[in-house]
């Protein structure tokens, strides 16, 4: 029993170094208008409860609207949130 536990958090921490680079460059995706890296956060977690996403997957789709990318519908839906983040417009294109 105990064994099984420790190879299931084992599982997660390696899941969380993977996804945490992208959700740390999400966080600092605001590109300096006002939103701060806890803000963010919370912008993030609020999309990913709202849209049935993992954060991971919100974490790259906020990068990849930096860029310009569309966001999927889910996501888009929650267009008041992402204006907040400062990434409502890339969105709505």
């Amino acid at each position: 029993m105990e064994a099984a536990a420790l190879r299931r958090e084992n599982t997660q921490l390696r899941q969380a170094l993977v996804s945490r680079p992208v959700i740390d460059q999400a966080r600092r995706a605001d590109g300096g208008r006002g939103c701060s890296a806890e803000e963010a956060w919370e912008v993030m977690v609020e999309i990913s409860q709202r849209s049935n996403t993992k954060l991971r997957q919100v974490a790259e789709m906020v990068v990849a609207s930096t860029s310009g990318d569309h966001l999927p519908d889910s996501v888009a839906l929650q267009l008041p949130a992402l204006r907040r983040f400062g990434i409502g417009r890339a969105a709505e294109r």
